[in-house]
């Protein structure tokens, strides 16, 4: 059985995409998935935070696999990928780039993160109409939300009158998803228990069912 490629993906920088995924990535770590990640964006900030990780734990701690590549070369490495991981996840630069959009044609599942504002809506649409184009299934996932908030309910709102594909999980806006990073890890690993722990699981086990 080959395993699944997930890409991330998002005209707008700073939405979340890196953030996203290492925390899908260290949760299904956590569930003993073999994963494998791969670093496009040119700012190489998974690849930095791979480093740390290998620092703090040890090359070989976890068997994560974290490699940074050019996005033409996908075509080569992820067949391989499919094979030896149960998820390839796919980290792709921002704006509507060649290799973001060849991460999107790799994948079986494109996530588009999405702060719950007006310009990470209008931004997030270019995305999901390659994708849908393209025949690959999509998904919004809202990150950032705040607490409360009604802006946050009126885009809400927005994105289920266009009938976009929407995750019902949601990540909050948690200073805890940060402090993980910083150390190297994710919040499936160091406070599952914790909400930020229990939307993440919430996430990846919606995208894990999507995914069969």
């Amino acid at each position: 059985m080959t395993g699944a490629v997930v890409s991330i993906a998002q005209q707008k920088g700073g939405a979340g995409k890196t953030t996203l995924a290492i925390q899908l990535a260290t949760a299904w770590l956590a569930q003993g998935k073999r994963v494998a990640m791969l670093d496009i964006d040119p700012q190489g900030s998974l690849t930095a935070w791979h480093g740390l990780r290998q620092a703090r734990l040890g090359e070989q701690a976890d068997g994560l696999r974290v490699q940074s590549l050019s996005g033409w070369r996908l075509g080569n490495e992820v067949p391989a990928l499919r094979r030896a991981f149960d998820h390839v996840l796919i980290d792709s630069p921002p704006h509507a780039e060649t290799d973001a959009k060849t991460a999107i044609r790799q994948a079986d599942l494109v996530l588009l993160p999405c702060q719950p504002n007006a310009l990470d809506l209008w931004a997030t649409e270019p995305t999901l109409s390659f994708a849908l184009d393209n025949k690959t299934a999509a998904l919004l996932v809202l990150n950032r939300v705040p607490a409360r908030s009604r802006a946050a309910e009126a885009i809400l709102a927005e994105i289920k009158a266009k009938g976009w594909p929407l995750a019902k999980a949601r990540l909050g806006n948690r200073q805890a998803f940060a402090a993980s990073i910083s150390e190297g890890r994710g919040i499936a690993e160091l406070a599952p228990a914790s909400p930020a722990g229990q939307e993440i699981a919430a996430l990846a086990k919606e995208i894990a069912r999507k995914l069969r």
